[in-house]
């Protein structure tokens, strides 16, 4: 009623009177609901009709610190202070602007001060374990969180806080131990349930942790989480039937998800339900197009079953979305390398390592490629780029030899020959595999033979 009076009045432009509770509770709506120009004009007429309101004074101080006017803000608890020194809410505000500046520990100096003047100590509590959140104390905040579970065993936001500062200290067992003594006390907290469960599955003690989530799932049957942290587990426990199950019902509780889909797809593929995989992926891109691990499992798959022509559709997708993924690039040249495709090829492993991918299997496809093709002086080049990072490889050595004499430089060749031998002898048959008219040159034979007679 109060609402809509006020309303009235704004679109009217008469002047009604409303007791001071009206106004509250009118400011406190507009807040709420994130109209704040219409709680702005509120209070603004609440301290027309009711000038010496600190109520109406603190939430003139709320709006201004939203607006980040902080130094307004300021201003006007001077003026509060100096009427009523003593106000819990007066420290609170300045907590909440000391917070905004960055100064935490001086926000939690204000806060300790307004635990002294009120009753409510719970929200100061609560607030308190930000700040010390935000100053990574994570003891701290546990504590004062802690303190917020005392007063209101169901304050779960309270509890979610506990748990993630033991995430953050990596005290995974103390988290447990923590969660069982509560549930102890509230065994039918399915948000409890749920943490213990995901503190189990970090552990790696997936039977408990299954456990954990049954419970949570039997106390609310519509808990997407518990069914989704549920489903990842029966995955760690290799039963996919299962998980698929729970994640469907994630998919009917809710609306779908590519997430949920991708997770159905891979499960089908560990099946080897590889038709069923594909369905899943393809609703999981339709679903998200922006997805590209939808796209570049579409891809690995189609590789894997050697459809090369399908698996180049869809990496080039994956890349489309995510230029810069060298890992990508990898599998766009593998295919390309497959089709034929060699210019191609080339350039996607060239993409990998100028995305600083530069592990010895990119150097070596790169550097046979280059061979295949007749770049001969740039497979060189290659080859002594890798060496910076992969010093004393036979695979690198025994390259270098077969392009040395490919361009007749036999002495480099066989300098590299040599070198190349004394890492791995074994080995030399690659020469035959690239360079077979370099492994039949006599004076090539000839060293391989006396290298082996030496070794014996």
């Amino acid at each position: 009623m109060s609402l809509t009076k006020f309303e009235s009045m704004l679109k009217t432009n008469a002047i009604y009177f409303f007791d001071l509770v009206e106004f509250e509770e009118i400011i406190i709506h507009y807040l709420d609901v994130g109209k704040h120009s219409l709680a702005k004009k509120a209070v603004q007429l609440g301290l027309e009709q009711h000038p010496e309101s600190i109520d109406l004074k603190f939430l003139r101080v709320e709006l201004y610190i939203f607006e980040n006017e902080l130094d307004k803000a300021s201003t006007l608890l001077k003026r509060i202070e100096l009427i009523d020194p003593n106000n819990d809410e007066l420290f609170i505000q300045k907590a909440t602007i000391k917070s905004k500046l960055g100064n935490h520990q001086e926000a939690i100096i204000n806060l300790q001060k307004a635990l002294t003047f009120t009753e409510d100590k719970l929200d100061v509590w609560s607030l308190m374990g930000m700040e010390y959140l935000y100053l990574d104390d994570f003891e701290n905040a546990r504590l004062n969180f802690a303190k917020c579970i005392d007063v209101d065993f169901e304050d779960y936001s309270a509890l979610y806080n506990i748990v993630y500062c033991f995430d953050m200290e990596k005290e995974h067992e103390q988290a447990i131990n923590y969660l069982n003594n509560y549930i102890d006390i509230n065994p039918y907290c399915e948000v409890a349930w749920h943490q213990l469960g995901r503190q189990y599955f970090m552990l790696d003690k997936f039977d408990k942790a299954l456990t954990a989530f049954d419970y949570a799932v039997l106390i609310d049957e519509h808990f997407i989480g518990g069914y989704l942290e549920k489903a990842k587990t029966l995955e760690e426990l290799e039963d996919y039937e299962k998980a698929i199950e729970n994640y469907l019902i994630t998919l009917e509780l809710d609306d779908p998800t590519a997430f949920a889909y991708v997770r159905i797809g891979e499960c089908y593929e560990k099946l080897n339900k590889f038709d069923d995989a594909i369905s899943f992926y393809k609703k999981a891109v339709h679903e998200d197009p922006l997805l590209d691990r939808g796209w570049i499992l579409l891809t690995n798959l189609y590789y894997n079953s050697e459809n090369y022509e399908k698996a180049s559709y869809y990496i080039s997708k994956a890349i489309k979305i995510d230029e810069s993924n060298a890992v990508y690039w990898r599998r766009y040249a593998e295919i390309k390398l497959k089709l034929g495709f060699n210019k191609e090829a080339i350039i996607g492993y060239k993409q990998c390592l100028a995305l600083n991918y530069d592990a010895l299997e990119i150097y070596i496809a790169l550097t046979d490629l280059l061979s295949f093709v007749g770049e001969f002086n740039e497979a060189i080049d290659l080859l002594f780029r890798s060496q910076k990072t992969y010093k004393d490889f036979a695979e690198v050595e025994y390259r270098l030899a077969g392009l040395f004499f490919v361009l007749d430089k036999e002495k480099h060749g066989f300098n590299h020959l040599i070198v190349a031998m004394k890492i791995d002898y074994e080995y030399h048959t690659i020469l035959n595999e690239l360079f077979p008219t370099v492994y039949d040159d006599k004076k090539v034979q000839k060293l391989l033979t006396n290298y082996k007679k030496a070794l014996e």
